[in-house]
Order: structure tokens, then C-alpha cells, then sequence
């Protein structure tokens, strides 16, 4: 899937994202099925931090000509092959326990959440042209002028070293991912209140 493809997917399953949002109050928004859980606004809330915070800057690094510590040449972790292969996280669930560092706060409104979500769009519309022309099709490494490959690679935790376009489609196969989770909570939400 070459980029502009991966950014019309994101897009539409941020439109998703959006839609759904008129149909939840924030009282739902705030509500967590249990205590140990996430509430459906801090699950939009890890959608937003992750992929500004992280995602996004980890691909403006990979471009960069060198320079940052972060950057190396590192490949691929086993489950980073195998994602990467898939085109989408396996629908296994993923639990973290809860952390200052990793947990999610609860948004302040829907406005909120709206204004993240598409200020991530417009981040990956921004930042797509500078990653579409840079990289082979086929073998989905960087070229530079001259057709010299370079594999610039920030490290991931579990799926190892990854470069700018996939640190790209990864923002994308994450939204998805967690509509798996929207869906579990969507569920919780009505068995709980009727």
C-alpha cells in the first residue's frame, strides 16, 4: 500500500471516529466498564498522544539526514515482520497496567478529542509528501538523490527498528486496531446502562 493510500484509509477511519463521536455523550466518553480499564476518551486520548507524540515524530526523525541518537539502522523485530506482513495488528488484546507514563488522561470534552483527531490528519497530510517520492515500492527502504538506500530506523518496543514510511502506516493500522476496543466498550456502555 503505497502512502496516499494509507492516508485515505486513516482518513476514513478517522471520519468513523468522528461520526460516532455526535452519538456519545461525554458522560459515556468518561465511562470505564472497570477500574483497571480505559474509558472510550482516554482509548481516543492514546489515539492522539501516540501518534503525535510518538508516531509522527518518530517519522520526522527517520528523515532526518542523520544527526539524532534516536536514528539507527536497526531492522525488525520478529512481530514487527509479522505485522508489517498482516497490514494490521492481530485482534488480540493488548493490557498494559496502568502507569503515569502510559495511561491515558480522561478528555476534557468531545470538542477536545474532535480538534486531536484532526490535527493528526492534517499532520499526516502535511507530512506525506516528504516520505511518498523517498521510498522503493517494492522494498520500502529510503532512496536518496542518486538512488543510494538508506534504512534510517527508529526503534519501536516491540516491533523494532522502523523506518519513516512504516512509522507512517503504523498510525494507521493502530486507528483501526482500536476500533476493536470502541466496539468492546460501545458494548460494555449499553449492557450497563440499559
Amino acid at each position: 500500500m503505497d502512502t496516499k493510500e494509507t492516508l485515505r484509509k486513516f482518513e476514513e477511519t478517522v471520519s468513523g471516529y468522528i461520526r460516532e463521536l455526535d452519538g456519545s455523550s461525554l458522560d459515556q466518553l468518561l465511562w470505564k466498564p472497570a477500574e483497571d480499564e480505559w474509558s472510550l476518551g482516554q482509548m481516543y486520548m492514546h489515539l492522539i498522544c501516540s501518534a503525535q507524540c510518538m508516531h509522527l515524530r518518530n517519522v520526522a526523525l527517520c528523515l532526518e539526514p542523520g544527526g539524532s541518537p534516536e536514528v539507527s539502522r536497526a531492522g525488525k523485530t520478529r512481530p514487527g515482520e509479522d505485522l508489517f506482513k498482516a497490514g494490521s495488528f492481530p485482534p488480540d488484546r493488548i493490557r498494559v497496567p496502568p502507569s503515569p507514563q502510559y495511561t491515558p488522561p480522561q478528555p476534557e470534552s468531545k470538542e477536545q478529542i474532535v480538534g486531536g483527531l484532526r490535527d493528526t490528519v492534517r499532520r499526516m497530510v502535511e507530512i506525506e509528501p516528504a516520505i511518498a517520492p523517498e521510498f522503493d515500492p517494492v522494498t520500502q527502504v529510503r532512496l536518496e538523490p542518486g538512488k543510494e538506500i538508506v534504512r534510517n530506523t527508529v526503534l519501536h518496543p516491540r516491533f523494532g527498528g522502523l523506518n519513516a514510511l512504516e512509522w507512517f502506516r503504523l498510525i494507521e493500522m493502530h486507528y483501526r486496531h482500536h476500533m476493536l476496543q470502541k466496539m468492546r466498550l460501545d458494548d460494555a456502555w449499553r449492557e450497563a446502562h440499559g
